[in-house]
């Protein structure tokens, strides 16, 4: 069996330029980094397209092919002859060198140059962590010049995009007056910081730099915000960020236009794409697919209650991907048993999906499973998933996208558009806008993941309290930051746990990205590489600079 990379260099990709002009760009609007990337104007406002929206069932580890869904997703409605484009997140180096791999789907569902894409890209990533680390240098810069803002409290972090646990907490400014004035501080991965999130969240270039102005980097006397523009940062930083604003363009294997922009994790940020590469993909095509990463309760959460709301969108079609593994796995099975066919383990393991679709129901949305076939899945466990769902009023649809790509989901691409036909509910959102900062995640916490009680650490409730006391946040929504692998804060409680008490251990305000960061339990803003990453499997041939390994 060919692995993900050999059936890539197989592939024989279109000119980007070929791929633009096929959504309506003029030559002079296409900016070409090489054959097969370009960055596109973005549209401000502007929708047409149905969107479909893709999430999932809480995941096992190595997740649950909801990209490759999606990808082959949007083939096959090319396929059955729609005019369909993907607008997806970018990879972080983070999991391409941990324990995921790469993002860029798999077999023959991938969107292409994958070597690319995982890699450097376009350079987005490596903008963004300039733009948040320039502006730590020009926060030590002026304390070191005598702090004429008084900053009596930073909260500001660098950031990095690469899993490091030796810079979750550091110490900066050691080694004499020279180096500037010592203090305690810390790393946040790339794909978790502000500025990923304003850069997904912003709709214009001036929208860029009035976010990014509005930043708190920390507190003065009496408490009072500083804020990245009392640096006067913000000209500087959107100057290193204007090319990175525009959406990235490539194509699937099947020659399905993609636009790629922006990386913000789900479990520790909010998990979507960029507003603009979204809007992009809704002006220039018919139907456009979408995904959240992790489960519904993560990603799916925010892009509906976080994403929707600022953009003023919302998803024509959901599509929650499911699989055998992870009901096996969510139903207490062993790793390998999760392996094997287990239907007592997969139907225990069905109520983390029941509460799923329950939970989307509720937002108002439209719900197709998609089961996501695996090879080592049996007749009989796919029987019963359909059979599951059914019992929940849902339809299940087999997807074989990694197998056999677009003409492996074509049922599933039929059975979206019946849905799309019908005119969508409007969004019932978790929350109202205007609820206290603690009633919205009460909201969350108890609507969504079905905790019986918050339970606040005294740090977190301190943080609270001074949140809470200004108005400014009072219309900003909440953004969970939670283990990805349960309803609850606590990663080993799978299935559908309820009346558990939720841990909140600490708040962050994001005034640029206009949300709350709520962080709960054990979950760590700068993850760490495991004892067997996926650096140890990646190669390159110093022949042909082939790399292999990049899964």
């Amino acid at each position: 069996m060919l692995s993900d990379m050999e059936i890539a260099r197989n592939a024989h990709p279109l000119p980007v330029m070929t791929v633009a002009e096929k959504l309506g760009y003029s030559p002079d609007e296409v900016e070409c980094y090489g054959r097969y990337k370009a960055k596109v104007p973005y549209t401000e406002g502007v929708k047409r397209g149905k969107l479909i929206l893709v999430t999932a069932m809480n995941p096992t580890p190595l997740g649950e092919g909801k990209t490759t869904v999606s990808i082959s997703l949007a083939d096959a409605l090319n396929r059955i002859g729609k005019n369909a484009t993907l607008a997806l997140r970018e990879p972080s180096l983070g999991p391409v060198f941990g324990i995921k791999g790469g993002a860029c789907g798999g077999g023959y569902a991938q969107v292409i140059p994958m070597e690319e894409i995982n890699l450097h890209f376009t350079g987005d990533f490596h903008a963004i962590t300039s733009a948040n680390n320039l502006l730590s240098a020009l926060i030590d810069n002026h304390i070191h010049f005598g702090n004429a803002l008084r900053i009596k409290e930073v909260i500001w972090r660098r950031c990095l995009d690469l899993n490091d646990r030796a810079l979750r907490e550091v110490e900066v400014g050691l080694g004499g007056s020279a180096n500037g004035v010592p203090r305690r501080d810390g790393f946040t991965i790339t794909a978790a910081s502000e500025i990923m999130a304003i850069l997904c969240l912003a709709d214009s270039l001036e929208d860029l730099k009035r976010r990014i102005g509005n930043i708190t980097i920390g507190y003065g006397e009496g408490g009072k915000a500083v804020r990245a523009r009392d640096l006067h940062a913000e000209e500087s930083m959107t100057v290193l960020l204007k090319e990175a604003l525009k959406p990235n363009l490539v194509q699937t294997l099947e020659g399905t236009p993609a636009y790629i922009h922006g990386g913000p994790f789900a479990n520790i940020a909010h998990g979507c794409n960029s507003i603009l590469a979204t809007r992009a993909a809704l002006t220039h095509s018919d139907y456009t697919v979408t995904e959240a990463g992790f489960g519904a309760e993560l990603g799916g959460e925010k892009f509906l209650d976080i994403k929707c709301r600022k953009a003023g969108i919302a998803p024509d079609c959901v599509v929650l991907v499911v699989t055998a593994r992870s009901l096996k796995f969510n139903g207490g099975a062993a790793k390998e048993e999760a392996a094997e066919e287990n239907i007592a383990a997969l139907k225990k393991g069905f109520a983390n999906v029941r509460r799923h679709i329950e939970n989307l129901k509720r937002f108002n949305e439209r719900v197709i499973v998609a089961v996501n076939r695996f090879a080592t899945d049996t007749e009989a466990e796919l029987s019963e998933i359909k059979a599951l769902c059914a019992e929940c009023g849902t339809e299940a649809v087999l997807c074989e996208g990694f197998a056999r790509g677009g003409e492996g989901a074509c049922a599933l691409a039929e059975k979206v558009v019946s849905y799309c036909d019908a005119p969508a509910p409007e969004i019932a959102y978790t929350y109202p806008s205007d609820a206290s900062l603690e009633e919205k995640i009460y909201a969350v916490a108890t609507k969504i993941y079905g905790a019986g009680r918050v339970e606040f650490t005294p740090a977190a409730k301190q943080r609270l309290a001074k949140i809470a006391s200004d108005e400014e946040f009072r219309e900003y929504p909440v953004c969970i930051a939670k283990t990805q692998y349960s309803f609850s804060s606590d990663d080993k409680a799978l299935g559908a746990p309820e009346g558990f008490t939720f841990e909140v251990r600490d708040l962050i305000p994001r005034t640029g990205a206009e949300f709350v960061v709520v962080v709960c339990g054990k979950i760590l803003l700068m993850p760490g590489l495991g004892v067997s990453p996926n650096t140890e499997r990646i190669r390159i041939d110093t022949s042909n600079g082939e790399v292999s390994g990049l899964m």
